[in-house]
């Protein structure tokens, strides 16, 4: 199987060459990274409070069993609660309790993957 060509990096003014996801060479790939996570909000500032994980607490003895088992015919225990819809700040969206749905932490981390960008997937929007 055919290798993806090499592009150049991204940081203006390298002259190495990358395959990697980020776009970025193995010297700058640290860097980005680090500047993206500087620039994320907090968990808090999200809105995963004190307040988040009481209600989510209450929503998963409500809802035990993860969905996406469940439709696969498992059952298995959830110990997440997920945003259907990503409310991406979105505050109404956010505490929506229709817009909630319990989740393993393996489909949820599958599912935000595929949302945010993970493991090389194109960023959703």
């Amino acid at each position: 199987m055919p290798y993806k060509p090499a592009r150049p990096c991204r940081q203006p003014g390298c002259p190495g060459l990358t395959t990697d996801r980020t776009g970025y060479c193995d010297e700058h790939r640290q860097r980005a990274l680090q500047q993206q996570d500087a620039a994320r909000p907090s968990a808090n500032e999200r809105g995963y409070n004190y307040r988040w994980h009481k209600v989510s607490r209450l929503y998963l003895i409500e809802h035990p069993l993860c969905v996406h088992c469940l439709i696969e015919g498992r059952v298995t225990a959830a110990d997440t609660v997920d945003h259907i819809i990503p409310h991406k700040g979105n505050q109404a969206l956010f505490w929506d309790e229709s817009n909630w749905q319990s989740m393993c932490r393996p489909h949820h981390d599958k599912k935000t993957a595929n949302e945010d960008g993970g493991f090389g997937n194109k960023i959703i929007t």
